[in-house]
């Protein structure tokens, strides 16, 4: 018997790897290089054993986004669950969020929410996602100063990614604070 037929089949391990290693190698090489072949084989799975749980490379991606947006989420909810001022509570959890994962090497955040600027579904995944958390936390971060701070954490983001922020990291470290300073109530 071959070790396929020897093999117990666990499918949501499988998807797991799978999710992992496409967000893997868009990290190190870019979105181009998430090819169905190169995510299969980094996998250690066959192309097919990748189809059946992703029909195409854009379902992949898509998957791939859609798990980011959930650990971003799990990640903005251990924030939150930390923070016991209530007034600009998820502004601060969004900055943290986006900050720590910079100083992780931008984690697996890089040029997949780049490509969310091209790519309508993943905009609309994104943009529902963002819409859905100001929604769920409008009575403790609504005003014009917190969206200026959750903004402004966004280009601190991006500034990371292109490799240009125009501080050094330990001005870095002071802008991030002085947002988090900007979402406490006077």
């Amino acid at each position: 018997m071959t070790e396929a037929h020897e093999r117990k089949k666990q499918p949501e391990i499988v998807r797991r790897a799978l999710l992992d290693c496409a967000a893997q190698i868009s990290q190190e090489q870019g979105l181009p290089a998430v090819t169905l072949q190169a995510v299969a084989d980094a996998a250690h799975v066959t192309k097919g054993g990748l189809l059946h749980h992703f029909p195409n490379k854009q379902a992949l991606v898509q998957a791939v986004f859609h798990d980011l947006l959930e650990q971003l989420d799990t990640q903005i909810d251990e924030l939150l669950e930390d923070d016991p001022d209530a007034h600009g509570r998820f502004t601060r959890a969004y900055i943290r969020a986006f900050a720590n994962a910079d100083s992780q090497g931008a984690s697996n955040w890089n040029a997949l929410p780049l490509s969310s600027l091209t790519d309508p579904e993943m905009k609309a995944m994104w943009s529902d996602w963002y819409a859905s958390r100001l929604a769920r936390h409008a009575e403790t971060d609504a005003g014009p100063e917190l969206g200026i701070a959750r903004y402004a954490a966004d280009g601190l983001w991006l500034a990371g990614l292109l490799e240009y922020s125009g501080v050094e990291a330990t001005g870095q470290d002071a802008l991030i604070e002085q947002l988090i300073s900007m979402t406490r109530k006077t």
